[in-house]
């Protein structure tokens, strides 16, 4: 028998193409990231020519998990993997600004007959942003991957709830958690909820609200009717952020949503800033 001819597809990947593939998987990030998205990917891929640094294993993972999703072929899909991961570099080289060192946990360790737990939480990230139809939250799943390589109390399976959260919420829904995770900083709102708005759209804002509380992040939870009883409207002041959601607002990053994001949320309900 004769051995089949080979094609060009046949041979191994090199790490000359990994590197290459890789870096045209960050620098398609950049419809979702801007012109950002190319200086992340010379931070990862050519850190001598890049004018800020992350640090070696952070920047090592990346590169890994770039190198596998290069193979991507839906465009959309790259562009968010990409984007996710060049958000992910933007805020690394934040932290590593204000003093915040990688963790010396283990986490980019290799592990006996698996891989470091950084690279598969950094493929959980861009799995997720990779189906995330809305691209305003690719921004802040790449914000969590840098803050979970600090983050030494965090480990795989929070950073996978917190994962879960976020694709389960509405982008009016995180602008919310926002909010009440920096109400201390910037009031909310004084003036009481609606119950049931007429119009279609204040109608499922309140909704987004009750489902928050519903799904255990803001406190206090929906009142039940009692016969006879008379409860007090609920106000956006009198809303906190539960265990949960001090979880999703901490590892997406909230702080740092646009206030727009959050003042449009609020004027779906019919309110304004205080």
């Amino acid at each position: 028998m004769q051995e089949p001819g080979r094609t060009d597809e046949d041979h191994g990947v090199t790490a000359s193409e990994e590197i290459v593939t890789g870096r045209a998987l960050v620098e398609a990030g950049s419809p979702v990231a801007g012109s950002m998205a190319r200086a992340a990917a010379t931070v990862v891929f050519d850190p001598s020519a890049a004018a800020v640094q992350v640090d070696d294993r952070f920047a090592a993972c990346l590169r890994t998990i770039a190198g596998e999703a290069a193979a991507l072929t839906v465009p959309r899909e790259r562009v968010r993997a990409g984007a996710a991961l060049a958000f992910a570099v933007e805020y690394a080289a934040t932290l590593s600004r204000h003093g915040r060192v990688v963790r010396s946990d283990g986490w980019f360790d290799p592990r006996p007959g698996n891989r470091p737990v950084a690279e598969e939480v950094t493929e959980t990230v861009v799995a997720a942003a990779r189906r995330s139809t809305d691209e305003r939250r690719v921004r802040h799943l790449g914000y969590l991957l840098a803050e979970a390589s600090v983050s030494a109390d965090i480990d795989a399976d929070l950073v996978a709830r917190a994962v879960r959260t976020a694709q389960s919420l509405s982008w009016r829904q995180v602008a919310l958690l926002a909010g009440v995770g920096r109400r201390d900083r910037v009031p909310l709102p004084m003036a009481p909820l609606e119950d049931d708005p007429r119009a279609w759209s204040a109608w499922a804002a309140r909704e987004d609200v009750a489902d928050l509380q519903r799904a255990g992040l803001l406190t206090p939870p929906v009142a039940g009717p009692r016969p006879g009883a008379t409860l007090p409207r609920l106000r956006m002041a009198d809303l906190r952020l539960t265990r949960r959601g001090v979880l999703a607002h901490r590892l997406l990053v909230l702080d740092l949503l646009h206030d727009d994001a959050v003042a449009a949320a609020l004027a779906d309900l019919g309110l304004s800033r205080s």
